[in-house]
């Protein structure tokens, strides 16, 4: 058995080995756009016309011979790829309810709807006419992406200027974006403009929009919008004409003098975000709370249940954003709203989209939710198109943590136990397939769901157990501070949390992202050896390797935490609990099936023993953890 010297000696090693090196900003290229656009909006026939300048600076090594935009919105039509996806996933029967009805495998949002659509149900953008640096470029629409080969092509290091005119109608609400709303939001206007595509080190994102996700450019927005008086707008960004606005945009005692003519223009400017988002309706109610260093705004149309649990939720807003702020960091810009509209809810830079009809408790989880993207899609802007469970899981796990201690009605015994009950249903479902599958690939809407969302979750929960909570939470703030602005992949996580800890990941990384293998460990026997000592035998049941925390309580009630660290970590994990003696034992190498844990305690003294009494490891079978005597 070998002590706590032997495992100070492999730190030592691991410095050597330049796993905890001085920590420095990572250096990685990001391309850059800066929008400016006037868009006129005819909200009787729901339609518009825009104008867009696109500044675009190509700051990667490579030179550029074509370039590509996203047309969202042709999605919403008869017979396109999101329409006969959707269709064809909603065949498969996952299950049946409560009544023995078959549940199918639909994105509700979408269904069949789209295929019923008539010419003025759809949604299409049209672009008119093309042009760089002034020279008219030709395209192909091929359908949500429109293909520009370019005359000339844009070389490394430079900035080109894109000239557009388009045409779009707002589709009815159907996924994301759209009018009408089932809670009577007239327009939630998101994937609104011809947007440039991401163009990074794995080459261009061109993704056709099928149902999930999104990828963005970071850059600025200066954006106006003409409208009919009576709609109050919500948006991303600052509202740069407040005084001729009003609606409660207003400095508080100034005389709101809005121009003559049926229309007003709304002036937004956003700096430093990769998408842009607005919402319109004539009843919408607009208050506002101050939060630690930013103002939060709030857009309803206030109903019977509107106007008591929207101004309690925006109270709610400072408490919540107290612990975000010390788990993830701040929020770095001044303003962030919440606007009522959208199908469930959906994240956007400065703003979301979300229901607002339902229950207070239910009102402020959503909007936490939501709100934690603006960290892991919003700031961080991976490619969650490649990558989902780096935005969804990872903005669930925060969103339970801040539920679970910010709010005193909780019922749950531990802050991500959902997320592993999701998990755990997943893998008895058969529809489980590796995280690192394509976010529009999945075979089911439900394995896409639980994978990305809470298998996700679980990813970051399990990854406390591994190389300890508090190193964890420190290596969030630590991506947080490094990755700002950056687009990190899978591997950029995991070196910030190899860097925090001084633990080897790869093998934590490969086996839950890339890999459907499980977690199932057992208590195979315990019994006394020819040397008169207690052993306790466990068992790797199924192919997944983990270390162990293995809780041994005597008849007493003498506690001993027996830690055995998996030997391709190279590292242990800090005692969680120092209430708790811990021994510290040999490496289990992952290709031994048993380990025999030798202890002092006497067979006739054990009460009882636990593999992973903190529930952190996700195993699928824990009903051979425990053994009483």
């Amino acid at each position: 058995m070998k002590h706590m010297s032997v495992v100070k000696g492999l730190m030592v090693c691991l410095l050597a080995a330049g796993f905890i090196p001085a920590q420095a900003q990572p250096d990685r290229w990001q391309q850059r756009v800066k929008y400016v656009m006037d868009v006129n909006v005819n909200a009787a026939t729901n339609r518009f016309t825009g104008k867009q300048k696109l500044e675009y600076t190509n700051n990667s090594p490579d030179t550029l011979y074509k370039v590509f935009y996203h047309l969202y919105w042709n999605a919403f039509q008869p017979g396109s790829m999101m329409d006969v996806r959707s269709r064809e996933l909603g065949k498969t029967v996952i299950g049946r309810d409560s009544k023995g009805n078959e549940r199918r495998d639909w994105d509700y949002r979408v269904a069949d709807k789209i295929s019923k659509f008539t010419p003025e149900q759809t949604g299409y953008q049209h672009v008119l006419s093309l042009k760089r640096d002034g020279v008219p470029q030709s395209f192909n629409m091929l359908e949500t992406i429109l293909e520009v080969p370019l005359k000339k092509p844009i070389l490394p290091h430079s900035t080109t200027t894109f000239e557009m005119e388009f045409e779009a109608q707002v589709p009815v609400q159907t996924r994301r974006s759209g009018r009408n709303n089932s809670e009577g939001v007239d327009f939630s206007m998101s994937q609104w403009y011809p947007k440039m595509c991401e163009y990074d080190y794995e080459g261009w994102h061109a993704t056709p929009y099928i149902a999930r996700e999104f990828y963005g450019v970071w850059g600025d927005y200066d954006v106006k919008i003409a409208m009919d008086k009576k709609f109050v707008i919500a948006a991303t960004g600052y509202l740069q004409n407040p005084n001729q606005v009003g609606y409660g945009y207003e400095m508080p005692g100034t005389k709101v003098i809005r121009p003559t003519g049926e229309k007003l223009t709304w002036h937004f400017i956003a700096n430093n975000v990769h998408d842009f988002v607005w919402a319109a309706d004539p009843d919408y109610k607009h208050i506002t709370q101050q939060v630690d260093g930013f103002v939060a705004h709030f857009f309803y149309i206030e109903n019977d249940i509107t106007k008591e649990t929207w101004p309690a939720f925006a109270k709610m807003i400072p408490r919540a954003y107290e612990y975000i702020k010390a788990h993830y960091g701040p929020y770095p810009y001044k303003s962030y709203s919440f606007i009522q509209g959208g199908d469930g809810g959906m994240e956007y830079p400065m703003a979301t989209l979300i229901m607002g009809n339902g229950k207070l408790e239910g009102l402020y989880g959503l909007a936490a939710h939501e709100w934690m993207h603006s960290w892991y899609q919003g700031m961080l802007g991976t490619n969650e198109s490649l990558y989902p469970w780096m935005d969804e899981g990872f903005t669930t796990f925060a969103e339970n943590n801040v539920l679970y201690h910010t709010l005193d009605s909780t019922k749950e015994s531990f802050a991500q136990e959902s997320a592993y009950n999701g998990y755990y249903n997943l893998v008895k479902s058969g529809y489980e397939e590796p995280m690192s599958t394509h976010a529009d690939h999945y075979k089911t809407n439900y394995g896409y769901t639980q994978t990305a969302y809470n298998k996700g979750a679980v990813f970051l929960e399990q990854l406390g157990y591994v190389i300890g909570t508090g190193n964890r939470d420190k290596g969030l703030l630590r991506y947080y501070s490094d990755w700002r602005f950056k687009h990190p992949n899978p591997n950029d996580f995991i070196r910030e949390m190899e860097k925090e800890s001084g633990i080897a990941l790869d093998w934590y990384k490969q086996y839950l992202v890339y890999s459907v293998k499980h977690i199932d460990y057992g208590i195979d026997t315990v019994f006394t050896n020819d040397n008169n000592k207690t052993v306790i035998r466990l068992r790797r049941v199924d192919d997944f390797p983990m270390p162990i925390d293995l809780l041994v309580t005597t008849k007493a009630g003498k506690k001993v935490m027996h830690y055995i660290p998996l030997s391709i970590m190279y590292g242990t994990k800090p005692n969680e609990d120092g209430n708790i003696m811990r021994t510290v034992h040999e490496a289990w190498r992952w290709t031994s099936p048993t380990y025999d844990v030798m202890i002092d305690t006497p067979l006739s003294d054990l009460g009882e023993v636990v593999i992973d009494p903190s529930l952190r490891m996700a195993d699928i079978n824990r009903s051979n953890n425990t053994l009483k005597f």
